[in-house]
């Protein structure tokens, strides 16, 4: 198994013990950049809306550790969110 396919259907930010999505949780799927294919937890975004986008943290981005890749809904109330780029 590559590391590509380990990454699939995890949860951005979950525990490595219990990877997995949750019952009862609502997830959108990370289209892209280095965080490609992982599911972000968006539970509760309805109500305070993604704005712009997330910067979401991550150290196999293009600023290594300490940087951070921003994904936007591909959709208002989408459930996959685009790569947008890097950033410090």
């Amino acid at each position: 198994m590559d590391e590509l396919e380990f990454m699939r259907g995890r949860v951005y930010g979950a525990d490595h013990d219990d990877p997995g999505p949750r019952a009862g949780r609502s997830y959108a799927e990370l289209a892209g950049g280095p965080l490609d294919g992982l599911l972000l937890d968006v539970t509760g975004s309805e109500e305070t809306g993604p704005g712009e986008g997330v910067r979401l943290r991550t150290e196999i981005g293009r600023y290594g550790a300490g940087g951070r890749s921003v994904y936007v809904p591909r959709q208002p109330g989408g459930k996959v969110y685009d790569w947008w780029g890097d950033v410090p």
